[in-house]
């Protein structure tokens, strides 16, 4: 493979290994050096494709010292892929920074499409998505509560991340804000084995996960107003 670019951004499988593309696969295998945001999960991924390139760690703890030390190597003419540790990097990952200074650098950048958790996430919810909001993580405590009432006037669908052991009470902050009677649906561990949606009110899915043990990654998608 001719690579043309120096930084490749390679979504990667949310859940089913099988969802990565061939030309996700040809890249990772071509480049010089994948950063990786955990080094363990990606290499699990790496194995299981039999692909042997030096992997090196690149996340939110990190990327800041980093950035300078990468854009350099680029320089010198190495490629590199960045992957996440599910989906595509930059949505609610490190990445962002990176890619900016590459283009600030003159370096070309080239983003591979593929996996992501709110694209299935919205499209399965059965609400309008002609127009939505990516929320992502919303702050866990400070700017949380100014956040929800910024979106309290939000015509447009909103998705939110969220974690499992957060959800039911992300679910009451989201009736407060917006009315319990509102209309939304809850995706977790999308493309894996026990993937499961639940759509209704806020009200009716705070009872339906009240008293459950959740696991897995979590995407919320509620009505607009």
């Amino acid at each position: 493979m001719n690579l043309e670019s120096s930084l490749y951004l390679v979504p990667t499988p949310i859940g089913n290994l099988q969802d990565i593309t061939l030309r996700a696969l040809e890249t990772l295998k071509s480049v010089d050096v994948i950063l990786a945001e955990d080094t363990r999960t990606s290499g699990v991924l790496l194995k299981h494709f039999e692909i042997k390139k030096p992997l090196k760690s690149y996340h939110i703890h990190n990327e800041h010292k980093l950035i300078e030390q990468l854009t350099d190597s680029m320089k010198q003419g190495q490629k590199m892929a960045l992957i996440s540790d599910a989906g595509t990097p930059a949505i609610s990952d490190p990445g962002f920074l990176l890619v900016r200074a590459c283009i600030q650098e003159d370096l070309k950048v080239e983003c591979l499409p593929g996996a992501t958790a709110f694209v299935p996430a919205l499209v399965n919810s059965g609400l309008p998505s002609d127009k939505f909001t990516f929320e992502g993580f919303l702050p866990q405590k400070k700017g949380r509560k100014t956040r929800l009432e910024s979106l309290e006037e939000e015509s447009r669908t909103m998705i939110f991340y969220e974690s499992p052991h957060r959800l039911v009470k992300a679910l009451g902050q989201f009736a407060e804000h917006f009315g319990a009677d509102r209309q939304a649906s809850v995706s977790r561990e999308i493309s894996k084995l026990h993937e499961e949606t639940a759509r209704g009110s806020l009200e009716e899915l705070i009872a339906h996960f009240g008293d459950r043990k959740i696991k897995g990654e979590i995407v919320v998608v509620v009505a607009g107003k």
